[in-house]
């Protein structure tokens, strides 16, 4: 449990100041720099939203690191065939990629299965996009879970895995901004960037259900997902909720979820409107449900 109160081992603890740093010069180019008349910027009550959102994702995550330590710890001592070493540059590398392609799949997942969206969607329930934007995390990272389960097996140590993810969502609070355009050609191949982010959080029906990357957008490019910024997005979900009301924010679209199951005329019904995608309705085939969802007939 140590590692989990050593700034070292934990580099959020370190980031922390930095991210306030950040959000303040952010703001203050919007007040005193900006002359686009088209950026949002920042809005007083939707900003406060944000931080007390991501307040409330830090005391949610830490119940989710106890409680999926436990099993980790269990996965890696009696089922692991092998153990790596935790301090190998090569088992870091491997295990940073390997999570950011988890991370890749695990959004794809939250994004295309309604019971996952009805919790991501609290993150994108923001119609500004700024630094502050990123700390609006849900409370119900369950989701992660089952996609981090593998790398126990696979021999990285528990630890490790809240590091390197750690290391990720750092990463990605930096590209949650308008402050910065089109990065060096190269960068914008690999690497996911603002521009490549702003697309994600796009409710345009050109954005929805694209980039879905962390750190390298490079998982998009191949199985693809990306999509390039072609004009400033509209950000926000495609039913905007109205509100700053904290709980509805993260727990509304569970009570459209449960509505809907609860009305569904059989279990085939209930099953789908957990997990088919968001906006499908009975007698549609996955392959339609697939296609870019219509804002009029999206239920969140």
């Amino acid at each position: 449990m140590q590692e989990f109160l050593d700034p070292l081992k934990n580099p959020t603890l370190v980031a922390a100041p930095f991210f306030v740093l950040s959000l303040l010069i952010e703001l203050a180019a919007f007040r005193f720099l900006e002359t686009d008349e088209e950026m949002r910027g920042y809005e007083r009550k939707d900003a406060r939203t944000s931080l007390i959102m991501g307040i409330g994702s830090v005391v949610s995550s830490a119940v989710f690191k106890l409680g999926t330590l436990v099993v980790f710890v269990a996965v890696s001592v009696h089922l692991a065939p092998w153990h790596l070493p935790d301090d190998a540059w090569w088992s870091w590398a491997a295990l940073i990629l390997g999570l950011d392609l988890a991370f890749y799949l695990q959004h794809r997942f939250v994004h295309r299965v309604r019971i996952g969206w009805a919790a991501h969607q609290a993150h994108h329930s923001s119609e500004y996009f700024n630094f502050s934007t990123a700390l609006r995390q849900k409370w119900n990272p369950w989701a992660e879970a089952l996609f981090w389960l593998p790398f126990p097996f696979l021999g990285f140590e528990p630890w490790t895995l809240y590091v390197a993810f750690s290391i990720n969502l750092i990463y990605q609070f930096f590209v949650h901004t308008e402050r910065i355009g089109t990065m060096w050609r190269p960068i914008e191949l690999i690497f996911n960037t603002p521009s490549h982010h702003r697309v994600h959080h796009g409710s345009n029906p050109e954005y929805l259900d694209k980039n879905y990357a962390g750190m390298l957008i490079i998982w998009d490019r191949m199985f693809g997902t990306f999509q390039k910024e072609l004009f400033r997005p509209t950000y926000g979900l495609t039913v905007p909720v109205d509100t700053y009301n904290v709980l509805r924010l993260q727990y509304g679209a569970f009570g459209e979820l449960f509505r809907d199951v609860h009305n569904a005329k059989n279990w085939r019904e209930k099953l789908g409107y957990m997990f088919m995608p968001p906006g499908w309705h009975p007698g549609e085939k996955r392959s339609e449900a697939e296609q870019p969802r219509d804002p009029s007939d999206s239920l969140v």
